[in-house]
């Protein structure tokens, strides 16, 4: 499989970006953000996000994102965006001088949950893999892209058809800042299928 990014498409085009050979960079406007309902009962859907689309049932998707955020729930990484109230996404969100959120939110028919680990302010750089076997799908992480650690096992409710997926940054608050993905692949999944339990018939 081979990740080609001329065929990644803009659902919200960014005013300040670059896309060229194996580099993304997107500089994020401020009050953008992906949010639906839940605890906070807004509904946010103004992040640009940059995705190609598959109907493989059976992919890993791998890329590592920088960045220079600063303020309150700045954020970038990766994101399966079908549309505005369903989708997820992994990033890590900055939260102060001390700390960040490395978690993820996953949407299904219009509300988000919020699943976080804290991590220290200084990290600037973490790769991300997604996984696809049919509607079901696992994200995992990686501070060096070959030691990946699993982040969640979800379902979409509306993922078992042709998907889109890629990369995302925002700022929620009153701020803007550069994120840079590189080192994106796609591959075979590397998700093992499960050799446990046997499923319920």
């Amino acid at each position: 499989m081979h990740f080609d990014i001329e065929k990644l498409r803009w659902t919200r085009e960014p005013k300040d970006y670059t896309v060229t050979g194996d580099l993304i960079k997107i500089v994020t406007a401020p009050h953008t953000d992906l949010w639906q309902r839940t605890y906070y009962h807004f509904r946010n859907d103004s992040a640009p996000v940059l995705q190609m689309e598959t109907d493989e049932r059976f992919f890993s998707f791998v890329v590592k994102t920088a960045f220079e955020s600063k303020r309150r729930f700045d954020q970038c990484g990766i994101v399966l965006y079908l549309d505005s109230e369903n989708w997820l996404k992994a990033s890590v969100e900055y939260e102060d001088e001390h700390i960040q959120h490395l978690g993820s939110v996953v949407t299904n028919h219009g509300y988000s949950d919020w699943a976080t680990t804290a991590i220290d302010a200084s990290v600037r750089s973490m790769w991300y893999r997604l996984s696809r076997r049919e509607d079901d799908f696992r994200v995992e992480c990686s501070t060096d892209g070959a030691a990946f650690s699993q982040m969640r096992i979800c379902h979409l409710l509306e993922g078992a058809g042709p998907i889109r997926f890629g990369v995302y940054a925002c700022s929620p608050e009153d701020s803007s800042f550069t994120a840079t993905f590189t080192n994106m692949s796609l591959t075979e999944c590397q998700w093992p299928a499960h050799d446990g339990q046997p499923p319920d018939m």
